[in-house]
């Protein structure tokens, strides 16, 4: 593959990233693991550390970039920018206008990729099966937690930056949907953010900043040293978000400010009418755009 269609590539799978963080408590991880980026976006993050700040000061930009990976960072978030500005409010519309549908082929595409992520694990042993169980049932637990109450302690906030921040990096897990859980969500996305209190705002981003570095660090090594094991885990992640996709649910919502936000889902059966057999075509499409991803994907690899 050239580096032009490298770079293409890489925009149109940080596009995905960024049509997914438009959807309601769906991670962006969740798509750069689906597209095959994921652990080296992990690894790009990573690379941000002293050696990468001694580069820049001493003027190595040329090693710097490719220390940190710079092209394909600017690719991937040059792509979600695109996305999330272009069909931010295209989403909105849809999710609005036709919700059922729009979950549906988000359903259809995250179950395909459970069994295609899931078949890049090396070895399913008896590790791998603990791993993607305990996966699942974190993610499925978190979906279904009642959120905690509001805490502006320093110390809860910086906690809140972390955990928030790791679970955007996690596949399956949505960092607005925890800082809602924390019980945080309204005095940070909401007050602070609109108010600029650095009160609230500096505890946040020190610790959002410490568990990206420190997060993609762990996972990078956990990548390495028990790559079946991780990649089973963010399969499970990615299987027990499953039910925020379900797309018969009835969002419970809460008003913060001016944004209101789902704190929780209650879902439903189905009614066998047209409109759930329309909803199972979009699941197959879903599905379908998984296969032939995969598909185009392993016959360049040949070509190769």
């Amino acid at each position: 593959m050239t580096k032009l269609n490298e770079f293409s590539s890489n925009i149109l799978k940080g596009a995905a990233m960024g049509a997914a963080n438009v959807i309601p408590g769906v991670s962006g991880g969740t798509i750069a693991l689906i597209t095959g980026i994921f652990e080296r976006l992990i690894n790009a993050i990573k690379s941000f550390d002293i050696k990468a700040v001694r580069l820049l000061l001493s003027g190595q930009f040329k090693d710097f970039a490719k220390h940190i990976d710079l092209g394909f960072l600017i690719s991937v978030f040059l792509g979600v920018g695109i996305a999330i500005i272009s069909l931010a409010r295209l989403f909105k519309y849809l999710f609005v206008a036709y919700p059922i549908y729009i979950w549906a082929f988000f359903f259809g595409l995250v179950l395909a990729s459970i069994y295609f992520v899931g078949k890049t694990v090396g070895k399913w042993n008896a590790s791998t099966i603990i791993t993607f169980i305990i996966g699942t049932a974190i993610a499925a637990f978190i979906s279904i937690t009642t959120p905690a109450s509001q805490n502006d302690s320093m110390l809860y906030l910086f906690i809140c930056g972390i955990v928030a921040m790791c679970s955007m990096i996690i596949p399956g897990l949505s960092g607005s949907f925890v800082l809602i859980l924390l019980g945080n969500y309204q005095l940070i996305m909401v007050d602070a953010v609109s108010e600029l209190n650095l009160k609230i705002l500096l505890p946040v981003v020190g610790g959002a900043g410490i568990g990206l570095l420190a997060f993609s660090h762990f996972l990078s090594w956990l990548l390495k040293k028990y790559q079946d094991q991780t990649i089973s885990m963010l399969t499970g992640f990615v299987l027990g978000s499953l039910g925020i996709l379900w797309p018969w649910k009835q969002e419970i919502t809460k008003t913060f400010g001016e944004k209101v936000k789902t704190v929780g889902y209650d879902w439903q059966l189905p009614s066998l009418n047209s409109e759930f057999f329309i909803a199972l075509v979009f699941i197959a499409l879903g599905v379908f755009s998984i296969w032939i991803t995969e598909y185009l994907g392993a016959k360049q690899s040949k070509a190769e």
